[in-house]
């Protein structure tokens, strides 16, 4: 199948009817801690606070996406109130003596938890360059350059964020260079930033030849230093939604260089081999952990459906859809955007359940916590949105194009 242009417009205002009448209002402005500053982001399926408990990586999230809606859907100074509180909030209260970020803090913003990655600073980056575009506050453009530059250190010395030991089964993740290459993407579209265009080649470089695994149709999650898989169960283990998130990053990429065909190739590539991998035939949507070699795995929520390998899909089979004219896309995004608004979508509260059964029933109910908030729902409606907006607006740039 192939979407008609009548059917792209409705796809697009669906998008944005479902981020500003029902995402959105779920969590703003309720969610704002004007006392403490930041944002209460734990709540049940109705909104009732369930821990006053703050995810640093989330309240960077929540600082991103305010002051993006501020910054390319329209200047409502509520939104751009509430990511000053997230600024200042990451500012002054998340980040330890030794300038690394806290995981996780009190709701007055005292330290409880802090862990070896460094992906609370990458959001952070992300939050500090928006809100600069946002305010035009130099300060902060230069907050996010510093902190950066820090993540670059961190993802380029080896052992700096790790225990003080030669591991005996040395690995390489996708995690570092997927996350430093979106972190570097939204660093030069909000203030720019000089290093960005030659690091994200580098880390797509690195995505490609050390995961990408054609001989057998699969992106792995770690390897072996020299890309070889790991013959153990966390080396074997896949996960699809990871990977289709890491394909629509470089699809993204490949508009941003003139629809480069070798990142159109690359990302359509990884996108193919994980959906095969992913989409569960039987009951629809995507599985959450799959073994390389199908046999068992070890987490026991490995069948389960989580919310946001369905919003990177619906992001990844769109993007391929519009950018390659090949219908598989179409029809797979009209897959998984079906599957995704009926059994996630809570009509009568808004926003999406988090946890689902295989079958697509409901495992729990709340909307956030530790690792859920208002980003991979929010992200993927705006993203598909604007994405739409510009196919629609110069649909003979953007047609007839076919390198997949």
């Amino acid at each position: 199948m192939q979407y008609t242009f009548q059917e792209l417009e409705t796809l697009r205002d669906f998008y944005a009817g479902q981020l500003l009448n029902d995402t959105v209002p779920f969590w703003f402005p309720r969610s704002f801690d004007r006392e403490h500053g930041g944002f209460l982001l734990m709540r049940d399926a109705d909104g009732q606070l369930l821990d006053d408990d703050k995810a640093v990586w989330i309240q960077g999230r929540a600082t991103w996406l305010l002051s993006t809606l501020y910054n390319t859907v329209m200047p409502n100074p509520e939104w751009l109130e509430g990511a000053r509180l997230g600024y200042e909030f990451l500012i002054n209260h998340c980040f330890d003596t030794d300038g690394r970020m806290f995981f996780h803090v009190a709701r007055n913003g005292a330290p409880i938890r802090k862990r070896r990655y460094f992906f609370s600073e990458t959001f952070a980056v992300i939050a500090m360059a928006a809100y600069a575009r946002a305010t035009a506050n130099e300060q902060a453009a230069q907050r996010a350059r510093d902190l950066f530059g820090r993540c670059i250190e961190y993802a380029t010395t080896p052992g700096l964020l790790e225990p003080k030991f030669e591991p005996t089964r040395p690995a390489r993740g996708i995690g570092v260079p997927m996350i430093m290459l979106n972190t570097a993407q939204q660093l030069r579209d909000t203030i720019g930033d000089p290093r960005c265009d030659a690091l994200i080649g580098q880390w797509i470089d690195e995505i490609g030849t050390y995961f990408v695994k054609d001989d057998i149709r699969c992106v792995m999650e770690q390897v072996a230093p020299d890309g070889s898989i790991i013959d153990h169960i966390d080396g074997r283990t896949l996960n699809p939604g990871h990977a289709i998130e890491g394909a629509w990053f470089i699809l993204h990429e490949a508009l941003h260089r003139h629809h480069d065909a070798r990142l159109i190739r690359l990302g359509c590539k990884m996108l193919d081999y994980m959906w095969e991998r992913g989409w569960d035939e039987e009951y629809g949507g995507i599985l959450y952990f799959r073994d390389v070699y199908n046999r068992p795995v070890q987490e026991y929520w490995q069948d389960m459906k989580f919310w946001w390998p369905h919003n990177e899909a619906i992001i990844a089979t769109l993007l391929a859809s519009l950018v390659t004219g090949d219908p598989k896309y179409a029809r797979w995004h009209k897959q998984v955007h079906e599957y995704s608004y009926t059994h996630f979508h809570d009509a009568q509260n808004g926003e999406w359940y988090g946890y689902l059964h295989r079958d697509g029933s409901i495992a729990q109910t709340a909307k956030g916590n530790l690792f859920k908030g208002p980003f991979h729902l929010p992200r993927q409606e705006w993203y598909c949105m604007q994405m739409l907006n510009n196919y629609l607006q110069k649909n003979s740039v953007w047609s007839g194009v076919s390198h997949c």
